[in-house]
């Protein structure tokens, strides 16, 4: 299957004006450019009733934006999830059918396909350039008002799933959170910054609280687009530990430093770790050579580095800081425990 540019062929959105003290005064010509660009999602789920007749039981409301003018578009898992009927409507009143091309529910992230060319389409920008602080605007659909446009600013990044109550535990999570107005039916749009560039998948909210919602960084959903559009779904690897943050005390009972790290508190025998020789209470502090603050970047990366692939894991034991080579195996989906890599 041909792989989709994820450079769309329209210009960028032109960014918001700029008063003389650098704020923006309007984001109306960011709004402008890219509104053509996002869809509403309409999902039907349909199940075998008596007699054979399907009914419908259930249906959802949600967002999606065009990445690529050959007809991809980017939402959320959740909002097509179980769906047996998918139409997409965009802002002149098209409304399109769509297939699922690919979906995780582990990141929440699904590409959608619609038979149409041309389409406008948003570019992919760069969540890790993007900083607290930095301005943001969000279009969706909240509580079925179409094409929705809000402003805010980023507010924190690194959110994960302790951070965002009720998603799977087994989840790979770092959210964007900005005070940008994000309610249901917002989930599958776009987070942009002031280039007009997509930084973030609108995708969930702090409901007991006020302009509290989360993204999921487009850096990480680049990471997952090869494999989703031509696999259809995301084979993760594992090595085969089960690791946790070090706190004071360990720290302090394995000469550590500070407490940067994953801590290995098991190992699963004749697994891929195993066979490295890694050993339970050695500390994993580089994974190819990028350094791992938490268990939390390890379990990311080890996930998406490829069944099979031979990685180098730096490791500290005590004193001394060494690397071994693993060949990564495969990680089944569902049944390993939610701090196993």
């Amino acid at each position: 299957m041909m792989v989709p540019s994820t450079s769309p062929m329209t210009p960028p959105p032109p960014p918001a004006v700029v008063n003389s003290e650098g704020m923006p005064s309007s984001f109306a010509p960011l709004a402008h450019q890219a509104d053509p660009a996002v869809a509403t999602v309409k999902a039907r789920v349909e199940r075998q009733g008596r007699l054979g007749r399907r009914r419908t039981v259930a249906e959802g409301l949600g967002t999606a934006f065009v990445y690529d003018p050959a007809g991809y578009l980017l939402t959320n898992n959740h909002v097509i999830e179980d769906a047996t009927d998918i139409m997409v409507s965009f802002v002149d009143e098209r409304e399109l059918q769509a297939t699922v091309v690919g979906r995780d529910k582990r990141t929440d992230v699904a590409v959608l396909k619609v038979e149409q060319k041309g389409l406008p389409a948003l570019p992919l920008g760069d969540s890790d350039a993007i900083q607290v602080g930095d301005w943001v605007v969000a279009i969706g659909n909240p509580f079925g008002l179409s094409h929705t446009v809000s402003a805010g600013i980023l507010s924190a990044k690194g959110r994960t799933r302790d951070d965002v109550k009720g998603l799977d535990p087994s989840g790979y999570f770092s959210f964007l959170q900005t005070d940008a107005s994000i309610n249901p039916g917002n989930s599958g749009g776009p987070l942009l910054n002031l280039k007009g560039e997509v930084v973030g998948i609108n995708a969930a909210v702090r409901a007991n609280a006020n302009n509290i919602g989360f993204a999921i960084p487009i850096n990480m959903v680049k990471q997952l687009m090869p494999m989703l559009l031509q696999e259809g779904r995301i084979r993760r690897s594992a090595i085969g530990v089960v690791v946790d943050s070090l706190n004071a005390i360990e720290a302090a009972r394995l000469k550590r430093p500070d407490r940067k790290g994953a801590w290995v508190k098991s190992v699963s025998p004749g697994g891929p770790a195993d066979k490295a020789g890694v050993s339970p209470d050695d500390v994993i502090v580089g994974f190819e050579r990028k350094p791992v603050s938490n268990p939390n970047e390890l379990r990311w990366l080890v996930s998406i580095a490829g069944v099979n692939k031979t990685v180098t894991l730096q490791l500290a034991r005590l004193e001394r800081t060494f690397e071994v080579r693993v060949t990564l195996g495969e990680q089944q989906e569902f049944t390993e425990e939610p701090e196993e890599p």
